[in-house]
């Protein structure tokens, strides 16, 4: 299957701010949007999620499309991030796991032994045909805004599989990992197949760039990313490289990690906002980074965030291409308003030459 790339897409990849910055050309301004800007912080979010469980939520068509448009409408942020959870794969392939509010993903039957391999099956395009759906309405919808499709890497996807929820420590995940090298190996694998499936039928369907989610990877050593996990999400970077979109390589507290990361196959590297955008330019390469305002930031009085944002642009002047992002998702308690002046300050702003 080849994607179908619409006479307005090919506008887009012209156009686009964001598109440009993720391919190290000149934007017309600095572009940005927000990892978890649909949801959680938007009233409009929360009446139409009142009484539909989240991963219910995720597998309707209509809700999936509304959700991801609400912030592009609210804020005219430069990118929607498909409304969905880095889950929502392995629940298509049958894996029994719910999302409990308050906890996050729970798997019913922790995976931890060779003869549960089996259950990771191959994601099927039918296996997510409200998905697929919704990726083509939002397609037409957002007109010349691009739409970013995503996975999450298989480490942080194995970490919820072998623990059976969140962890702090990941002891179940690491002591798999160190213990039996080749089921790891094999697992991580099977991961890799899952979410390169999804990736791809996202972008097939209209998608014009991907971000990896490696959520739980900043709790590995250099040496431990290197033998255990980078060769895995490079197998899912590299399955999409043939469908020339931007692939974005995001974690959390992987600040030692960035140029591995970048190294992996990612075309811009997500900066979460321990490391100074500047030292992560550094360690990144040629390559564009997304990032890295605190989303905490965002409480503070405007003359704060707008300074911090400044600063964070200034020094993305010196990166490959600069994508202004929050370092992490949005807080549920945000202010939509900080939101929306904060998407007007980045877009106005001229720095100092």
């Amino acid at each position: 299957m080849t994607h179908d790339v619409s006479a307005t897409a090919v506008e887009s990849a012209i156009t686009s701010p964001f598109l440009r910055a993720c391919r190290g050309l000149e934007p017309a301004h600095t572009p940005v949007w927000f990892m978890r800007q649909a949801g959680r912080s938007l009233p409009e979010y929360l009446a139409i999620r009142e009484g539909v469980p989240m991963l219910e939520s995720c597998f309707r068509t209509d809700m999936v499309v509304e959700i991801t448009m609400q912030p592009v409408r609210r804020h005219g942020v430069d990118a929607a991030i498909f409304f969905s959870d880095i889950v929502v794969p392995l629940k298509a392939i049958g894996i029994d796991l719910d999302i409990v509010p308050g906890t996050g993903p729970v798997v019913a039957d922790p995976i931890r032994s060779a003869d549960q391999l089996s259950t990771l099956r191959d994601l099927e395009p039918d296996d997510v045909t409200s998905i697929t759906d919704a990726v083509k309405g939002l397609v037409q919808e957002l007109g010349e805004t691009p739409l970013i499709g995503f996975a999450g890497a298989p480490f942080t996807l194995a970490s919820y599989l072998v623990e059976g929820g969140p962890s702090r420590d990941h002891r179940r995940t690491k002591e798999l990992m160190y213990r039996d090298p080749e089921l790891w190996h094999a697992l991580l694998g099977r991961i890799a197949a899952i979410a390169s499936q999804f990736l791809r039928l996202q972008v097939e369907a209209g998608a014009s760039a991907i971000q990896l989610f490696d959520s739980w990877a900043g709790a590995l050593s250099p040496v431990d990313y290197d033998t255990y996990v980078r060769p895995h999400s490079a197998a899912v970077l590299e399955s999409v490289a043939d469908l020339d979109v931007p692939r974005i390589h995001f974690g959390v507290g992987t600040g030692e990690l960035l140029s591995r990361m970048g190294e992996a196959g990612a075309d811009v590297v997500g900066v979460d906002w321990r490391v100074p955008l500047d030292e992560a330019i550094g360690r990144v390469g040629n390559r564009a980074v997304q990032g890295n305002l605190d989303p905490t930031v965002l409480f503070a009085p405007t003359d704060v965030v707008h300074e911090r944002a400044a600063r964070i642009i200034d020094a993305g002047r010196a990166a490959h291409g600069h994508v202004f992002n929050l370092g992490h998702g949005v807080l549920p308690a945000t202010d939509p308003d900080a939101l929306t002046r904060l998407v007007d300050f980045v877009h106005g702003y001229q720095p100092e030459s």
